[in-house]
């Protein structure tokens, strides 16, 4: 069942998102060579819960913690461990926050020094990507016309988009119906209407679009061991446009300032 949203409802998911957003603003600041994954994590528990928020992420089916660090070939669901980021490295990090009953979700790739232009590529086409396919959840547009842009920008530039993870409905649940997949056909699947939450989420690859799962249960690889980037909003669909309820403006903001 897809559950639609009331306008005060959506407003709380935005809150949610909103510490989501700061959460990873937060990790911006540290991110650099030196630093482990696992730091990021203690940060991110503590900065969600300082906001009066729960990880979403923390203990959901079995999840041991409060973030997702993937790194390089990693394309979702690392876990945070003793890695410590490297000069060249890419680590996506997906974060979500529970609070007043609904759920946030969203992720940002961050470069770790200085990155190969190739990889920079994967990271700009990626997240252009996810901004093209918001474009598309309108009142009245299908659920595949996001799918189709995604895939179509992606794969123009010679990337390839992953099948096997999707994004989804996001609310009271951190994962509802519908599935949203980063690849179909225009004027396919279920008609948009107001209320809709979804969280899009495009994973592209710069090698092929094949992944494995790792022996831990959770980590998702490249199968080629080539890139892969990962950007994600939660959104609202409205009468007039889209309404992001994440946004990427707290990380901007001190990634310029780092430069």
């Amino acid at each position: 069942m897809v559950f639609f949203k009331t306008d005060d409802e959506i407003e709380l998911l935005r809150e949610s998102n909103q510490i989501v957003s700061r959460t990873l603003a937060e990790l911006a600041k540290l991110i650099k060579p030196g630093v482990t994954t696992l730091q990021l994590d203690k940060v991110a528990e503590e900065y969600i819960r300082s906001q009066g928020g729960v990880p979403g992420f923390l203990h959901y089916n079995g999840y041991p913690k409060s973030i997702c660090t993937s790194v390089n070939s990693q394309v979702v669901h690392g876990i945070p461990s003793d890695y410590t980021l490297k000069e060249g490295d890419i680590i996506s990090v997906d974060c979500g926050v529970y609070k007043n009953g609904f759920h946030g979700d969203s992720a940002y790739t961050f470069t770790v020094g200085e990155v190969v232009v190739e990889t920079l590529e994967l990271l700009k086409v990626t997240k252009e990507s996810l901004l093209l396919g918001i474009e598309k959840a309108r009142v009245g547009n299908r659920l595949g016309d996001i799918s189709w842009t995604i895939q179509n920008h992606a794969e123009t530039h010679g990337f390839s988009v992953v099948r096997d993870l999707v994004g989804h409905g996001v609310g009271k649940n951190l994962h509802e119906k519908p599935e949203v997949p980063n690849f179909g056909k225009r004027g396919s699947g279920m008609i948009l209407k107001k209320g809709l939450t979804i969280a899009i989420e495009p994973m592209i690859n710069a090698g092929k679009k094949e992944v494995i799962q790792g022996k831990d249960g959770w980590t998702i690889t490249t199968r080629d061991n080539k890139p892969s980037a990962h950007f994600e909003h939660s959104i609202a669909i409205k009468d007039d446009k889209p309404d992001i309820l994440s946004t990427f403006k707290f990380i901007e903001e001190v990634l310029d300032g780092k430069k």
